[in-house]
């Protein structure tokens, strides 16, 4: 039973991480006592995304991310992929504007920082930069010498997962942006075409990783592996975990969008 309980506590506590999961499930509670329905479905997927967040940086989870390859691969998989998916796909915008509502005001002097603020947000949700970060970072913290440093730098590790955690949020919010709101509203077009881009570089990464006859990441061997597993066979788990999930991540985007499309082709064909 107390080893159980171990595996739920911090490796590595972070107040950070501890008040922005908690700030946003209350924030959202709030909203909802407020009024706003956002449906059992969307809350439940807010809710899952919020927690695994939190799971995969705030409990044991990351000692292993830390100490093995392939587990480090499946927290950023977390972090970058499957938690922002959650999270965007649960359209929380109407619930937090409704837990704000009447509460928040921009001071006049403010104004013109808030304007420069949403015209950055802007810039970086153009599809093309979007799409570039996404593949991007996953190439800049898997390259051999940052990834060394990375993980050897408390500040700089977890720089690397908040980075991965906003891109994500950032990304999967630009596919399923629906509604009025400051984030561009691409077409459906555009939507697709943006998932099915993103999918080669990830999956050149990931074989590139898996199939590698040499060990590209010794920082593993300097500080040891959290069980005893070969090196390579380690290096070429956690590049499946980059290649495939990716993909399928990509296609469910995908097919969502294709559903909710044809879902919402009898509003258009009345109007």
């Amino acid at each position: 039973m107390e080893q159980n309980v171990q595996l739920l506590l911090p490796w590595e506590f972070s107040p950070l991480v501890l008040a922005v999961c908690l700030g946003a499930l209350l924030l959202y509670g709030l909203g909802m006592a407020r009024g706003a329905d956002p449906g059992a479905w969307r809350m439940a997927g807010f809710i899952a995304g919020i927690m695994l967040f939190y799971a995969v940086t705030q409990t044991r989870y990351d000692y292993y991310s830390q100490y093995l390859f392939f587990a480090h691969r499946g927290q950023h998989l977390i972090l970058h992929h499957v938690a922002p998916f959650l999270v965007a796909l649960s359209a929380p915008g109407a619930v937090f504007s409704k837990a704000l509502e009447g509460r928040w005001s921009v001071p006049q002097p403010l104004d013109g920082l808030r304007a420069s603020a949403l015209k950055s947000y802007r810039a970086v949700q153009n599809p093309w930069i979007a799409g570039t970060l996404f593949v991007g970072l996953i190439a800049f913290w898997l390259t051999p010498g940052v990834h060394f440093d990375a993980m050897l730098s408390r500040p700089l590790y977890w720089f690397m997962n908040w980075s991965m955690a906003l891109d994500g949020l950032l990304f999967w919010w630009l596919v399923f942006a629906h509604g009025e709101g400051i984030t561009p509203r691409l077409r459906l077009g555009a939507r697709l075409l943006l998932l099915v881009l993103v999918i080669p570089p990830q999956i050149l990464i990931g074989a590139l990783i898996a199939f590698s006859d040499t060990a590209l990441f010794d920082v593993y061997d300097v500080c040891g592996r959290a069980f005893p597993i070969a090196p390579l066979d380690d290096q070429q788990m956690g590049g499946l975990i980059t290649w495939v999930p990716a993909v399928m991540m990509s296609m469910a985007g995908v097919l969502i969008l294709l559903g909710r499309y044809l879902w919402s082709a009898p509003e258009r064909a009345e109007g």
